[in-house]
């Protein structure tokens, strides 16, 4: 199932300064693996060393933050879009 991922600026050099790409993933977790498969390297970008997506890093499906879907395990279906949006902080 194809899903559009947006890109966000700062990891379109990853992308080879791609702001959209479409992949085949079934779940979030899933569509980490397939953008490492496409881009090696963006991996250590999303995730910490556990593994685990960064917490500064926002994922939405569908405008829907996945910290209050299933995490990493959201279910992702053909034509759904995915941002990834880097937390921004400041004071």
């Amino acid at each position: 199932m194809a899903v559009q991922v947006l890109i966000p600026t700062p990891l379109q050099k990853f992308t080879n300064n791609e702001a959209s790409v479409e992949l085949e993933a079934g779940s979030v977790a899933a569509l980490v693996e397939a953008l490492e498969g496409r881009f090696p390297g963006i991996r250590a970008r999303l995730c910490d060393d556990s593994g685990k997506l960064r917490r500064f890093l926002n994922i939405y499906v569908n405008s829907e933050d996945i910290r209050f879907l299933d995490n990493e395990t959201t279910s992702l279906s053909d034509g759904d879009e995915v941002s990834i949006v880097p937390a921004v902080a400041g004071g």
